[in-house]
């Protein structure tokens, strides 16, 4: 299953939950409930999911708390956090902000804007996903085996790796070229 369509509702309402997983659903999308924020933090744990519809007001730990908690952990660090709260003061949007959500919808939401919210952060999150990918290529001449680096110079490997890694060089001769070289005498 693709995880970026999995969402995660973090609601202690069950009308709430009912309401949000049934529009979810008719767009295609897999839904995962939880009840608090400890039980999301601990189902995170073990299911990647695309993007987290998170209430403030839980038992236990507060949506604000759970979204900290999880930007400590790098494995959950850039799953988009949409805040799904009756708490829409100007402080409770920015401290969601403050905590890392990425998106903050009062309650009672516009089904069609909620919607447009979701699909607008999974497809940053697509995307970022997709420039970390490419970041981590590194450009290897066919020819003669000569790295780019970011800046566009061509250098050796062994330069390449003393630049970017703490790892040390050391040198040999491969099984397949000492029978070449063997061969060639």
């Amino acid at each position: 299953m693709d995880s970026l369509k999995e969402i995660l509702i973090v609601e202690d309402n069950p009308a709430n939950v009912q309401v949000l997983a049934g529009i979810l659903h008719r767009e295609g999308f897999e839904v995962s409930v939880c009840l608090t924020g400890e039980q999301a933090l601990e189902f995170l744990a073990t299911h990647p999911v695309g993007l987290i519809l998170l209430d403030v007001n839980m038992p236990g730990i507060d949506g604000y708390e759970t979204c900290r908690r999880l930007r400590e952990s790098p494995a959950m660090r850039w799953i988009p956090v949409i805040f799904l709260t009756a708490r829409t003061e100007p402080e409770d949007i920015v401290r969601g902000f403050a905590v890392g959500g990425m998106d903050y919808v009062g309650k009672p939401f516009q089904p069609e804007e909620l919607l447009a919210r979701v699909r607008t952060h999974l497809e940053l999150r697509r995307a970022r996903e997709e420039i970390a990918e490419l970041r981590s290529l590194v450009p290897v001449c066919a020819w003669c085996r000569k790295v780019r680096s970011d800046k566009g110079a061509w250098q050796t490997v062994d330069q390449y790796i003393k630049e970017h890694s703490a790892a040390s060089i050391s040198h040999g001769i491969c099984p397949d070229c000492k029978t070449k070289i063997l061969e060639e005498d």
